[in-house]
């Protein structure tokens, strides 16, 4: 195994863990997929395209953050989450977000669905696919990964990592 693919599974291992944790914050919302709240006149929200997802089976965990330093990524930050079965291929996923502005959205397979980050199996995915790097400890900057929302639907596509 060379020393670029170990320095990339233990970063994007360090950004999957930080969801995880993130995962047990108080007061956040664990929402339903409600693909109405991208419709035509709706939002403010953000129409996610995850590509390459590798399997159907797991479970995908959306998160949507203020793009902030102090909030991407933070323990117990995160504004909602949306959890789904994955399906290999293309998943579309509807985030309502609670008012215009910029956010950032994470994405973490959990393939074999115990709650944990695998490094050997399980993918991660962030808005506007930044590079994740011994540097950045697998936490890009919120500038990498923040896009505007305005009171419509935004539309971004972000493609999944695996090890």
């Amino acid at each position: 195994m060379n020393r670029t693919f170990i320095a990339l599974g233990g970063t994007l291992a360090l950004a999957l863990g930080a969801m995880g944790t993130a995962a047990q914050a108080q007061n956040r919302q664990t929402i339903a997929h409600n693909p109405a709240q991208c419709a035509a006149g709706a939002g403010p929200s953000v129409l996610v395209t995850i590509n390459g997802v590798s399997q159907s089976r797991g479970t995908m965990r959306i998160q949507s953050y203020r793009a902030t330093d102090r909030d991407w990524l933070g323990k117990g930050r995160w504004i909602n989450r949306i959890e789904l079965p994955a399906r290999a291929g293309t998943m579309r996923v509807c985030m309502p977000l609670p008012a215009s502005g910029h956010y950032g959205i994470a994405v973490r397979h959990d393939l074999n669905d115990n709650g944990k980050t695998d490094l050997s199996t399980d993918g991660g995915a962030m808005s506007n696919n930044p590079s994740i790097n011994i540097f950045n400890l697998g936490k890009p900057s919120y500038k990498k990964v923040g896009f505007d929302v305005g009171n419509g639907v935004e539309r971004i596509a972000i493609t999944m990592r695996y090890m």
